[in-house]
């Protein structure tokens, strides 16, 4: 099939949140996972959402929920696996991943990872903080199908360090600027969804 999909990670376990979907709380009247739709939905062929536990807590959204394959929530890459294993049964050839906790990403994250992907086709966004330091997000990445055996292979076998995989496999890196904010500003505590709902008000 023609076109990339879109993968959600929403697996994680929102420990400084105090616990559930990060993904389901509200900035700006609307919860973080309507903003992160309406950022990728445009930008790819189909999403889904990689989330564990009972998955009618989401069905509202109307997309396909896809738990880890693998036990034990071994991490944002295991969330990753199950997008590609996805992909390759309705027959595409690479995802894009984004975090379900980041409502602010750029809008043309799909069409950037494809111009910067390695000679594998893997890629992964980044960003530099106030003192010029280029930070990778690896949850944001483009992910090819043909790699999928050697990612479950890797995570069988103990890896959990995203970079570590992608750096075997030569991935690309897109940067995105961080003025007048990082794009990849993520909510990880209540004090971030205050600075959020300020962001937001800024766009």
């Amino acid at each position: 099939m023609s076109g990339i999909p879109g993968v959600i990670l929403a697996g994680g376990k929102a420990t400084r949140m105090g616990g559930g979907d990060k993904g389901l709380r509200a900035v700006g009247g609307k919860r973080l996972l309507d903003h992160v739709i309406a950022r990728l939905a445009p930008q790819c062929a189909a999403l889904a959402i990689n989330a564990n536990g009972a998955p009618d807590r989401f069905a509202e959204f109307a997309l396909p929920v896809l738990p880890d394959s693998l036990p034990d929530h071994p991490g944002p890459l295991a969330g990753v696996l199950a997008g590609l294993d996805w992909a390759a049964d309705a027959g595409f050839e690479a995802i894009v991943t984004a975090a379900a906790d980041t409502p602010f990403f750029p809008r043309d994250l799909v069409a950037r990872l494809r111009e910067a992907a390695g000679p594998e086709g893997l890629a992964l966004a980044g960003s530099r903080d106030e003192n010029g330091k280029l930070w990778r997000h690896p949850t944001f990445g483009l992910w090819p199908v043909a790699l999928r055996d050697d990612l479950r292979d890797a995570l069988q076998g103990g890896l959990r360090k995203i970079v570590l995989w992608t750096d075997a496999h030569q991935a690309g890196l897109a940067e995105f600027s961080a003025r007048p904010f990082d794009p990849f500003f993520n909510v990880n505590t209540p004090e971030d969804i205050a600075e959020a709902e300020r962001l937001l008000e800024a766009l």
